[in-house]
């Protein structure tokens, strides 16, 4: 093994351990925090179009029993979520890291 190939390997091992962390540091934590917003707008919208589901009485379900068909596979698993989900003040506070 040469020295340039001993050098070439260490930079490559330390270019790998550089991404590992910069993704751990910076851009994990960003990508966690954008699923959770995109979580909860979906959850907003899926229970605006369907209260009913919890036995909030809206004139609106009436209306959007219409994309039930197209949102079918995506309400099942909404409605899992919700009933599984801790309680809304615990989640908004994990991103305080209280």
């Amino acid at each position: 093994m040469t020295v340039a190939d001993r050098i070439e390997r260490f930079r490559a091992v330390l270019e790998e351990w550089a991404r590992g962390l910069y993704h751990g540091m910076i851009t994990h934590p960003a990508y966690e925090k954008i699923e959770k917003e995109a979580e909860d707008a979906e959850d907003e919208f899926m229970l605006a179009c369907f209260p009913d589901a919890f036995g909030i009485p809206s004139p609106v379900s009436y209306y959007t029993a219409e994309l039930l068909p197209y949102l079918e596979d995506e309400f099942e698993a909404w409605e899992r979520r919700l009933w599984d989900r801790e309680t809304l003040i615990e989640r908004k506070g994990q991103q305080y890291h209280f």
